[in-house]
């Protein structure tokens, strides 16, 4: 846009900060500055609020959630939020036993409530490989526990021999560890399904892996509880509560800096001038706003270096949970062609439901195909884990979001090898006046919608510091 030609400006009060992007973050983060007493607005890009929040109703009427659902067992601040809005809690399914699948054969075990000591939440004795296999798995789940605990969550630059760790990516190191394809497949299934990102392990480093499980750990359990009628109703309460608030339709294209504020310019033209504005977006989509003066160096390095994971969330609903019959609990874990997990998400007394995702290069194959073939190939999956009643599900659900253009994929972004050391330190530094939020700016549970609520508050508090 030409700077002979600014923007309009929106016909309303000049707010004291803009937040860009109404998904969980921003919505925090503008909720914080208004009962502050700041005036505050929020521009979204989408025609809903929630981001990766995203709730509707099947079919049948039952409530789904399309994104993230799950809250985990330190989620506080996501716990305390459900509490203020009376959304009731129920533990997930873990009663009985789960699957794990290798190389086509299915393998029942029980589940070990002690993630380190699991393979991958299952009980090692139980699976029935062979012991030879289990300890070399657990070696090199040994290594990496120790690299995780080395690693700094505020300054993960700063890692002992962190210059080579992160110039080696996750399936480099374990090369260097095993040859064996079981004793590499649990790291592999953390950078693809494991709250990392969606990612392959031939495309982050090491280090960025082992910072995830410093900042967001497994065995702190992420999964423990689902909420009744869907965790996004927390979305929808926000966005009511702010809905004078909300300017939905208006993606941000300029954010101009200027003398004591800024000028946030919006693509139908219209723009707003605030003291601040708040950046609550993924942050490969940080880059499609033009930011005057330009955002440093580092900060445009880390963004060109940080691709959101692919990830297709799938949601197979039945009459019954039927699994739950045969001593199951609907947990299934391995390496078919499809589906890496799914996971029981049935409502109490309700229909039973599989969660379920497809992530990194199986995603990319999975969506090049006609769509029967898709739901075929889901399908099949499911009846290789489940057994011939999980054939015939009475709805099938496959959300893509990778093909959604205000997210560009799930559930988060990763960092490209030697991004860290490289660009690392300005990860969370404000541009000036735009401050920056949403789950990945957070040093706690990135990836989650704790981490996304951790940074909308933190975000809050920058921008209070700075207009005082």
């Amino acid at each position: 846009m030409s700077d002979d030609h600014p923007p309009a400006p929106l016909q309303q009060p000049h707010p004291d900060v803009v937040v860009v992007g109404a998904g969980l973050s921003g919505l925090i983060c503008a909720r914080a500055l208004h009962r502050a007493g700041l005036a505050v607005q929020v521009l979204e890009a989408r025609p809903r609020c929630g981001g990766r929040m995203h709730r509707q109703l099947s079919q049948s009427g039952l409530p789904i959630d399309l994104g993230g659902q799950w809250v985990g067992a330190t989620h506080h601040r996501l716990q305390a939020l459900l509490a203020e809005f009376g959304l009731r809690r129920f533990p997930t399914f873990y009663d009985g036993e789960g699957v794990f699948h290798w190389n086509g054969q299915a393998h029942r075990a029980g589940m070990e409530h002690a993630f380190e000591a699991s393979l991958l939440f299952f009980k090692p004795e139980e699976l029935g490989l062979p012991q030879a296999a289990i300890d070399e798995v657990q070696a090199v789940e040994r290594r990496f526990r120790h690299l995780v605990d080395q690693v700094p969550a505020l300054t993960p630059w700063s890692t002992p021999d962190a210059a080579v760790l992160d110039r080696t990516t996750v399936s480099q190191w374990l090369e260097q560890l095993s040859s064996s394809a079981l004793a590499a497949y649990p790291l592999a299934w953390l950078t693809r399904i494991g709250g990392s990102g969606g990612f392959e392990p031939h495309e982050s480093s090491i280090l960025h892996l082992a910072w995830t499980q410093a900042v967001a750990p497994q065995h702190e359990t992420p999964e423990a509880w689902l909420v009744e009628g869907g965790i996004g109703q927390v979305g929808e309460r926000l966005a009511a509560e702010l809905q004078a608030c909300i300017q939905l339709g208006t993606p941000v294209v300029t954010i101009r800096q200027q003398p004591g504020g800024v000028l946030v310019g919006c693509a139908d033209g219209t723009a707003v001038n605030a003291g601040a504005a708040v950046v609550a977006i993924p942050p490969p989509l940080r880059l499609a706003i033009h930011y005057d003066p330009p955002l440093p160096a580092q900060w445009s390095g880390l963004l060109q270096r940080s691709p959101m994971g692919a990830m297709v969330k799938v949601l197979a609903l039945y009459r019954q949970p039927f699994w739950r019959e045969q001593g199951l609990n609907g947990l299934g874990i391995g390496n078919q062609p499809t589906l890496e997990l799914t996971v029981d998400s049935s409502p109490p007394g309700g229909p039973g439901v599989l969660a379920g995702f497809i992530a990194g290069e199986r995603a990319a194959r999975w969506q090049e195909l006609p769509g029967r073939e898709q739901r075929q190939a889901v399908i099949a999956d499911l009846v290789a884990w489940w057994g011939p009643q999980a054939a015939e599900p009475l709805e099938l659900v496959l959300h893509n979001w990778n093909r959604e253009s205000w997210s560009g994929g799930a559930f988060t972004s990763f960092l490209t090898p030697g991004a860290w050391t490289s660009y690392g330190p300005i990860w969370q530094q404000p541009h000036e006046r735009v401050l920056w939020a949403g789950t990945e700016a957070s040093s706690r549970w990135p990836g989650y919608f704790e981490g996304a609520i951790e940074a909308g508050l933190a975000a809050a508090a920058q921008a209070r510091a700075l207009l005082a």
